[in-house]
């Protein structure tokens, strides 16, 4: 199948998590930006102007951050997996793309952020 051109974005999605290998990130934690691109196609929500044939992107960015601030993982890697596969759980969505920006990581250098990035799709 050949990827939609169409999507949606949800980008700077803050939530708070207790995600990393540090004792300090598990016991303090830190605020976790997500930014996610649905790639689906809008043609019938548009056509119909009909929010059941799309992704209610409300809807979405609260369960992304229920599982932001749920359950731990040790490398945001691992969240970003996460939320891709929450992502895929609505049919509507053929692939998605997400970024899990740590801009508070324990590195001891001056620096901006920390992001990784997935792409996933539909076996």
């Amino acid at each position: 199948m050949s990827r939609p051109s169409d999507s949606v974005r949800l980008v700077g999605l803050r939530a708070r998590g207790r995600h990393g290998c540090l004792p300090a990130e598990r016991e303090l934690g830190q605020e976790f930006v997500v930014d996610v691109t649905l790639f689906l196609d809008t043609a019938p929500a548009a056509a119909g102007d009909d929010l059941t044939k799309t992704v209610d992107y409300g809807a979405l960015a609260v369960r992304l951050v229920e599982t932001v601030e749920g359950e731990p993982v040790n490398l945001i890697e691992t969240l970003a997996d996460r939320l891709a596969a929450l992502c895929l759980s609505y049919d509507r969505v053929d692939e998605v793309e997400v970024s899990v920006h740590k801009p508070a990581a324990p590195i001891p250098l001056p620096f901006d952020d920390v992001v990784v990035t997935v792409r996933r799709g539909r076996a």
